[in-house]
Order: structure tokens, then C-alpha cells, then sequence
């Protein structure tokens, strides 16, 4: 696995990598490719709040956990993503074995650790149908905060794409921009 580190606000000594290095080595069970990627940001925010957000990427698939510890425990912080993530491979162990046995990723062994119910279904609950709108990514953002939204799907105008902006969980707002696949 190839390991990308970003530290926003603070300064890592090398320990902490290596720590981070060594928990989220042991998700390596669960890829069979060696072009998995794991991406980790550390950050401080007020008040001393460590964030640790990782991603990983391998075989099509994409984990993302994003935890917070308080008083600098950056090491619970990592902790607490990875046992996120791991949570996250097991209760969807069935369907991603299936979709992605063929991509080379391995079915997840259980672990000792802590009991995991796994999802039986899917349920929509719901289905919304709207004409989706050319307009700037601006307007999204005010558009959704006047539905009082989280996110708000659109047509951006400055290159025809399906866009949606989102309320960050940290503040400020966020752009997915599709691509059309080929």
C-alpha cells in the first residue's frame, strides 16, 4: 500500500506516520492489488481537536473515515478511523465481495474485535424526480441553503457537467464534478 500524508495546522514527528502506517497496514488483508493507496490528513483544529481523515483507494473502491479526539491524541484519532473503516468493510462484507471479487478483492475475514451486524438491504424509502438546472456553482450553494439542504444537485453552466454542492461537516462547502465515463 502507498501511504500520502498531509498535515494541515501541525507539525508531525515521524512516530506519528509510522503509527498510522502500522494501523492501517492491517486493512492490507482486504486488497489483493498492490495500487491501493491510502491518503491521511492530519489536522488540529480550536481547542486542540485532532482530526485524522483517511482514505483509501484500491480496486475500484473508495473508504473514507474522518474522526476527531480531543487534547492532541492524535494516536485515538487514527485509532478510531481505522476501526471506522474496518467496521465499514464488514458490514458490507457480502455485496463488496461480490461486486468486487472479480477486481481482486479478497472476502473479509471477521474479526475479534467487535460485532458487526450486517446489512441485509438496501431500502428506498423515498424517490424525489426535479429538472436539474444549469446554473453556477454559487447559486447551487444559495439555492441549497434556502431549501435548507445538505447538498443540491445542478447542471453547471461553465462546462455542462452534473455538479452537486455540499455543507462540509467542518464548515465551508464542497463540489463534486461528474465525468462522463467512456
Amino acid at each position: 500500500m502507498k501511504y500520502t500524508y498531509t498535515c494541515k495546522k501541525v507539525t508531525l514527528n515521524d512516530s506519528i506516520k509510522e503509527y498510522a502506517e502500522k494501523k492501517i497496514s492491517k486493512l492490507e488483508r482486504y486488497f489483493r492489488e498492490d495500487d491501493t493507496s491510502a491518503s491521511v490528513t492530519f489536522s488540529v483544529e480550536k481547542d486542540h481537536l485532532c482530526t485524522v481523515e483517511i482514505t483509501i483507494r484500491g480496486n475500484g473502491t473508495l473508504l473514507r473515515a474522518q474522526t476527531e479526539a480531543p487534547d492532541g491524541d492524535m494516536r485515538g484519532a487514527i485509532d478510531a478511523a481505522v476501526g471506522y473503516i474496518e467496521r465499514q468493510i464488514l458490514k458490507n462484507k457480502t455485496r463488496l465481495s461480490k461486486r468486487l471479487r472479480s477486481e481482486g478483492f479478497p472476502p473479509p475475514a471477521p474479526s475479534d474485535d467487535f460485532e458487526v451486524a450486517e446489512e441485509k438491504e438496501f431500502e428506498i424509502v423515498r424517490t424525489k424526480r426535479f429538472s436539474v438546472k444549469p446554473m453556477s456553482p454559487e447559486e447551487a450553494i444559495l439555492q441549497m441553503n434556502l431549501l435548507g439542504h445538505s447538498f443540491f444537485v445542478f447542471r453547471n453552466s461553465d462546462d455542462e457537467s452534473l455538479s452537486i454542492v455540499y455543507q462540509r461537516k467542518n464548515g465551508g462547502y464542497g463540489l463534486i464534478v461528474t465525468d462522463e465515463e467512456k
